[in-house]
């Protein structure tokens, strides 16, 4: 799962962070997948887990609950994007690269599993992290002269 999510990264846009995400249903089978596009788009809510999962909720066509489903992003949601798992009922979450700057499933705080909200996904963390985070590394390194 988080190889297809690494897939996804890639095809940000230059200028975007290569954060890719994939929703796979509760069958295993890839329903949306997103990279980040917040500069391509020019909104500050384009993160690759929002995107896939509003694709997801399209191809479902089931509301926006995606109980059962599985998202694979390449790091560590943000707090936007942990509200958003919590929102849509997502069933498990699977991450690559630790975010100890901005995370929200561990570093700084743990939104989606806060007692205090009425859905908490299962989590993975860590699969394949020194992948994603030299999608990371590769991108901060080249936007610095």
């Amino acid at each position: 799962m988080i190889r297809a999510a690494i897939e996804a990264a890639r095809t940000a846009d230059p200028r975007d962070v290569p954060v890719g995400a994939v929703v796979f249903g509760p069958d295993g089978q890839e329903l949306a997948r997103a990279a980040n596009a917040r500069e391509a788009t020019g909104d500050p809510t384009a993160h690759a887990e929002v995107l896939a999962l509003r694709a997801a909720t399209a191809v479902l066509g089931d509301g926006w609950r995606l109980e059962g489903a599985t998202l694979a992003v390449t790091l560590e949601p943000c707090t936007m994007c942990a509200g958003a798992l919590v929102l849509s009922r997502i069933g498990k979450l699977v991450f690559g690269a630790w975010e100890p700057k901005t995370g929200a499933v561990g570093s700084l705080w743990d939104v989606v599993r806060d007692r205090r909200l009425n859905h908490r996904p299962q989590v993975t963390a860590g699969v394949l992290e020194p992948e994603c985070a030299a999608l990371l590394d590769d991108f901060f390194r080249s936007q610095r002269p």
